[in-house]
Order: structure tokens, then C-alpha cells, then sequence
């Protein structure tokens, strides 16, 4: 994983000599590079998927990430921010197993088997558990993708690039519309596995990424890799508190963006963990197959929701609209234009469900 490290000045200066014909080697490739005739005409065009064959690439994408046993380095980056895991995948006839250990910042470790989840928490020796798709990295779709090529189009390059080390094929995802962002993917060559993302704004500029910068597969990852390296003897297991709800039922009129499904609805608890006390929070999900919105409704607090940001505003690669409807503080959050999410915001209606007579 590149990082810049911070060597004093004086060690700086008695590597330089070592890095002197580096730098001089690279001056004299660019200056080839340069002098080159230019062959960039003859380069092949990329090639737009139809929807049968987009729809099956990005399944082989998925499949991927579910059915093969890899272990690497993960770097997250998003504007200065970046962050590195190390990442472990194997299956078994038990199904998926997954160790991810962020290395950067505070030490926390998510151990998964299928969709359940422990987040190991050790400066405060808790465990959380809760039930999670799985839908991170490597992974790439949120539900089927089917409904994708109606909203998006799908395009390959010949040329292969590289990454991790490995050969792999650039398919970028292009919008059809204003109301989502597009990708750039470089998939492996010879498995499909994703080993590079970007999510790409209007203008094609960068929003985020994130890339695999080592990595192993198949009979190279161990399963003692699995194992977390914390013993959580003693410590306190908190279960995430989540139930069904159905906000239509409750009264709540959410008119959803063009190609988004529901993909769930919960109530969670989002008081201290394992107090019971604090309001409960509904949260609706919904996707594109690829982008995904959370909408978080909660009685309205004049004293803690008074000091939020009302309207559009940004938490890093994501976009979040805040506003008040009727007694409640609406929250929508997700990697999409901060229009569609201010459309939905402000289409979306409270009507009071009648009283249930005896």
C-alpha cells in the first residue's frame, strides 16, 4: 500500500544519491514516451454491452466475490482521506467467511459468516453483532442486476490494465440520467473478481475509490487467516436491535427515483447500545441494483435536530438532505447526486394513518 513516510531531513538527504538514477531513468522513459509516434488512433474502440451481456458481467462480478477464496490489502481513498484493511474471503460448505481488520485510525475488526456480522470494537471491549448483506467491496451489486442496463450503459476496453499485480479489464458504467453517479471497474482478467472501483460524478472526476493493492487467491489464503487476532474473553456482546417496520403502513408516502426497488425496512434502536433506552429509528433502503439510499425517519427533537444541517449537505463521498416533515427529521443519505436526494426528500409525505376502531 503507497504511503508517504515521514523521514527525517537528514536521512532524506543521504538517500538521495540512491534515488538519483531512479529519477534519471524515469526522466529518460518519459522523454521515449514522448518523442513516440502517437498510436493512440489505432487503439480499438471500447465496446457497449448489450443488456444480456451487461447483466451477465456484472453477475460474474458478483459471483466472484462470493464464491472465491482471496486475502489482500484494501486501500479506501475519498478526497485526502484514505484508509487501508486487510481483507480475508474463503468458503466452505458452511458458506462464506470474511476477516476484515482496519489498520488505520481506531483498531476495529468485522468478522462475517454469510450475513451475519461481529464488529469488534477493542478500545471499548465490545462486540457488536448484527445481520448485514453483503454488499462491500469486492462486491458490487445490491440485489439483481437485471434492472441495471435500463438505467445505465455498460462499456468495455480492450486494452487490459493492471492492478494488485494482476491483468485485469476496465468496465465503465455510465448513467442514463441526472439521478446517479457512474463507475469505473477493473475487473481480473481470468476470474472476474473486482480488484478496483471508482464511483465517478457528473463531470467524470473521481468521487471515491477503492482497490485491492495486494492480493492472494485460491490455495495461496489459509484458513487460520480467518481467526481475529483479539481474544474477547470478558468483553460485552451488544446485539443490534432490528425489526421489520412498514412505513407505508405508518403513513408514510415515499415516492422512490426511477429504477430504485426497496430492498429493506427496519426499526432499529439508536439509543446507548445495550441500554434499551434512546428513540427508535426506522431506516428504508432502496437500489438501483448498483447505488443504494438509506432514508432514516425519527421523531423530531428541537433541540438535537435544530442544530443539524437542514437541506444538502456533504459527509465525505456522501451525500446527505436533511429536513423536518410533520413531527419527524427526515435523513437521506447515498453516493448519488445531492438532487435526486432532495427530490425525494421533498416528494416524500406524512399522512396520519386513521384511528383503528374497536
Amino acid at each position: 500500500m503507497p504511503y508517504l513516510l515521514d523521514r527525517p531531513r537528514q536521512r532524506g538527504r543521504s538517500m538521495w544519491p540512491l534515488r538519483r538514477p531512479c529519477m534519471a531513468a524515469a526522466l529518460f522513459l518519459a522523454a521515449m514516451l514522448a518523442a513516440a509516434p502517437d498510436t493512440r488512433a489505432d487503439t480499438p474502440a471500447a465496446t457497449v454491452l448489450a443488456k444480456e451481456d451487461a447483466q451477465a458481467l456484472l453477475a460474474r462480478i458478483q459471483d466472484a466475490a462470493r464464491k472465491l477464496d482471496f486475502a489482500g490489502t484494501v486501500t479506501y481513498q475519498q478526497g485526502e482521506f484514505i484508509q487501508s484493511s486487510r481483507l480475508v474471503h474463503m468458503v466452505d460448505g458452511n458458506g462464506e467467511h470474511e476477516r476484515l481488520e482496519v489498520m488505520d485510525g481506531e483498531a476495529r475488526e468485522y468478522l462475517r459468516r454469510n450475513d451475519d456480522v461481529q464488529c469488534l470494537i477493542p478500545a471499548r471491549k465490545t462486540v457488536l453483532v448484527e445481520r448485514r448483506r453483503a454488499d462491500r467491496f469486492p462486491g458490487l451489486l445490491l440485489g439483481s442486476p437485471v434492472a441495471v442496463p435500463h438505467y445505465y450503459q455498460v462499456t468495455t476496453e480492450p486494452a487490459l490494465r493492471r492492478v494488485a499485480g494482476r491483468q485485469c479489464r476496465v468496465i465503465t458504467i455510465q448513467p442514463l440520467d441526472q439521478q446517479r453517479y457512474g463507475y469505473r471497474l477493473c475487473a481480473d482478467a481470468q476470474n472476474d473478481l473486482l480488484l478496483k472501483a471508482q464511483t465517478l460524478n457528473g463531470d467524470n472526476a473521481v468521487v471515491e475509490q477503492v482497490t485491492f493493492s495486494a492480493l492472494r487467491l485460491g490455495s495461496e489464503v489459509q484458513g487460520t487467516e480467518l481467526a481475529s487476532k483479539w481474544s474477547t474473553q470478558g468483553w460485552d456482546v451488544v446485539q443490534v436491535d432490528m425489526k421489520p417496520v412498514d412505513l407505508a403502513a405508518k403513513g408514510w408516502r415515499i415516492p422512490l427515483p426511477p429504477g430504485f426497488m426497496q430492498v429493506s425496512q427496519v426499526a432499529r434502536n439508536m439509543g446507548q447500545a445495550g441500554t434499551g433506552r434512546g428513540e427508535a429509528v426506522s431506516q428504508l433502503v432502496i437500489s438501483d441494483g448498483l447505488a443504494a439510499i438509506s432514508i432514516f425517519i425519527e421523531p423530531y427533537d428541537k433541540k438535537r435536530h435544530g442544530q443539524q444541517p437542514q437541506g444538502a449537505y456533504r459527509r465525505g463521498a456522501i451525500n446527505v438532505y436533511g429536513t423536518r416533515i410533520a413531527d419527524y427529521w427526515l435523513t437521506a443519505l447515498g453516493e448519488v447526486p445531492p438532487a435526486t436526494l432532495q427530490t425525494l426528500a421533498q416528494a416524500t409525505e406524512y399522512v396520519p394513518p386513521a384511528p383503528v376502531t374497536q
